[in-house]
């Protein structure tokens, strides 16, 4: 078997635990970042790291092709506006290159969903994405879908909902003394452990699967009163005020306010069936006590 070459443009939290997951099984790992601060922090894994500028719109300078190339895009979109221009110059790059990847690998957001009033939802589900962030997510979903149809690259596109570990818990949030809303009015949120993320990442891009958009969450969802209650019980903080829906769109952020606003229960079933992956952290629990 030849020996696996993988690009991850945007090597952040989830990017470097892939980055060291692929190193571990042989393959040729190459990064890419945004900032100094993010290449000295790859470095200290020992990773292969260069600086990449989404925002400008030719970087084919800065790109080192390699054949057999699969990409990892893990990448932000831009802050603002609703068309990820990162996505855009990402990909115009990509067609001015003679050599193209075989496959590439997208981390968007189960947010394009937009709310579902708490109803069951899977792949099937049309889009309606309501924040910015999400039609932000949308539409570097469809661009990339567009170019990888047009020159026949296998696209696998992962739907992630709130990541979450034992180590990117809310503790700051729940410490603040910010209120939560209270569980008659808490929608429903879902959520995927940031190890199981990285190992069907890892799946996705060494293995045959596939090509499509899969839901990747532990598909146990709960409230988000729940999860900050649970939580902070866990780390023996003292549980957030309470308050109604009604009282939170006073006090809390447009931000917070956003995610609250959209209720969905997220099906992994199309993930479980596609993966050999197991789930190492199906729900909450099995995080908290371990």
């Amino acid at each position: 078997m030849h020996k696996i070459n993988i690009s991850i443009v945007g090597c952040g939290y989830i990017g470097k635990k892939v980055a060291s997951k692929l190193l571990s099984l042989g393959a040729s790992v190459e990064c890419y970042v945004h900032s100094i601060g993010s290449k000295e922090a790859c470095e200290a894994l020992s990773l292969r790291v260069n600086i990449l500028e989404l925002d400008n719109s030719d970087f084919s300078n800065e790109w080192h092709v390699q054949d057999n190339n699969v990409i990892a895009y893990f990448a932000p979109p831009p802050r603002q506006g609703v068309i990820d221009t990162r996505m855009t110059n990402f990909i115009s790059t990509l067609e001015r290159l003679d050599s193209i990847p075989d496959k590439i690998v997208l981390i968007s957001t189960t947010g394009i969903y937009g709310d579902c009033q708490g109803e069951w939802i899977d792949e099937s589900r049309a889009v309606n994405p309501q924040a910015d962030r999400a039609h932000r997510r949308l539409s570097a979903e469809n661009q990339l879908q567009q170019f990888c149809q047009s020159k026949k690259i296998e696209c696998i596109i992962f739907r992630v909902p709130g990541i979450y570990a034992m180590d990117k818990l809310p503790v700051k949030r729940i410490s603040s003394g910010e209120p939560i809303v209270n569980a008659i009015d808490s929608g429903y949120t879902n959520r995927i452990h940031a190890e199981d993320l990285s190992e069907f990442c890892v799946e996705a891009l060494m293995q045959k699967i596939k090509p499509g958009i899969y839901n990747c969450c532990d598909g146990n969802p709960s409230t988000m009163n729940d999860y900050f209650v649970r939580v902070a019980d866990c780390l023996g903080l003292e549980r957030p005020k309470e308050i109604s829906l009604q009282q939170a769109e006073k006090e809390l952020s447009i931000g917070m306010l956003s995610y609250l606003a959209e209720s969905k229960r997220i099906s992994n079933k199309k993930l479980l069936d596609n993966f050999s992956t197991k789930l190492t952290y199906p729900d909450l629990k099995s995080t908290l006590q371990k």
